[in-house]
C-alpha cells in the first residue's frame, strides 16, 4: 500500500517508519499523506495501544525534500497540496481545531505516539516529532530547525509547541540560530525525554511501549492526551472543573474496577483496548 513508509503491528504496538533511506527518509507530499493514513489505521486498530514514529537507516528524517524545495524557491512547483489518492481523518474529532492541523493532528489522536529518533531530525522534521506525545533519541541523533538558514521562518507550529516544550529562551535560540544540538544537549534543555545508545534505542522504545500497554489503561490514556494538549490553551480554574467531571466519568468505566482489583490482586491489569 505505502511507497515512502512501511507500517506494522506487533501487538500492542503499531510502528510506522520513514522509509527513503537513500534521501535520509526527507518529506515529501506523499510520504505526509501516507504517514496519516497509517496514523489512521493504527488509531482504528484495537490490538494497537502505542504508535512509534521512526526512520529507516541512518536518520529519522533530514527535512523537506530538496528537490521540492528547490522547485518551491524558483516558482516551479505547484504550492497546494497535491492529491495522491491516500484519503484518512485520523483523531478525536472533539479536540479544538488547532489539534487537528496538518501535523497537529498527532496531538488528537487517541493513543499515544512516541518519536523514536535514530539519527539526523531536520528542518519541517522537528515540528512533526514535537507534535508527536514523546521522544526518545539515539545518541547520535543531532537536532536543527534550518528554517532560518533557508530563508523560511519558523513553520508548522514549531513557535507554540517548542516554546511549551524548552521554553522560550532555548526555542529562540533554536530556531532563531538554526544550530545543530546533539542529542544529549537535546534532553538537557527537554527537546528529547531520553537519549539511549544508539544500538539500545529501539529496544529501549518498545520495552516502554509494552510497558505502557501492559500497566496502563488505553481509555485513561485517551482522555488524559486530550487533557493535557487542551488544557495548555485554556485556564487552571477550566482544567480544574473539567477533571472533576472526566473523574466522576472514570467512576463508571469498567477500567476503574479493573485497575483498583487488580493492584488489590497484585497482577498486572486486564484493560480493554480502544
Amino acid at each position: 500500500m505505502y511507497e515512502q513508509i512501511s507500517y506494522e503491528v506487533a501487538d500492542p504496538i503499531a510502528t510506522i517508519k520513514l522509509n527513503r533511506p537513500k534521501q535520509l527518509n526527507a518529506w515529501t507530499d506523499q510520504m505526509a499523506a501516507e504517514v496519516k493514513h497509517a496514523m489512521a489505521a493504527a488509531e482504528q486498530d484495537e490490538s494497537v495501544v502505542v504508535i512509534v514514529l521512526t526512520g529507516e537507516g541512518r536518520g529519522f528524517c533530514a527535512g523537506a525534500d530538496l528537490k521540492g524545495l528547490q522547485d518551491l524557491s524558483t516558482g516551479k512547483a505547484d504550492r497546494g497540496r497535491k492529491s495522491n489518492g491516500l484519503k484518512a481523518s485520523p483523531g478525536n474529532a472533539e479536540m479544538h481545531e488547532s489539534f487537528r492541523g496538518h501535523y497537529s493532528y498527532l496531538m488528537s489522536l487517541r493513543k499515544p505516539v512516541i518519536a523514536a529518533i535514530n539519527g539526523p531530525c531536520a528542518g519541517m522534521a522537528m515540528p512533526i516529532s514535537l507534535c508527536c506525545d514523546m521522544r526518545f533519541a539515539s545518541d547520535r541523533a543531532i537536532f536543527t530547525t534550518a528554517f532560518a538558514q533557508r530563508g523560511l521562518i519558523a513553520e508548522w507550529g514549531i513557535s507554540w509547541t517548542l516554546s511549551r516544550l524548552v521554553g522560550p529562551a532555548h526555542a529562540m535560540d533554536l530556531i532563531l540560530s538554526a544550530r545543530r544540538v546533539d542529542a544529549m544537549e537535546a534532553e538537557r534543555i527537554g527537546l528529547v525525554n531520553k537519549v539511549y545508545p544508539h544500538d539500545e534505542l529501539m529496544p529501549a522504545v518498545y520495552a516502554y511501549a509494552r510497558e505502557m500497554a501492559t500497566r496502563c489503561s488505553p481509555a485513561s490514556m485517551a482522555v488524559m492526551k486530550r487533557q493535557i494538549y487542551q488544557d495548555m490553551t485554556e485556564s487552571l480554574a477550566h482544567a480544574n472543573d473539567d477533571s472533576l467531571r472526566l473523574m466522576r466519568e472514570s467512576f463508571d468505566r469498567p477500567d476503574f474496577e479493573e485497575g483498583v482489583r487488580s493492584f488489590l490482586e497484585k497482577r498486572a491489569p486486564a484493560f480493554g483496548r480502544v
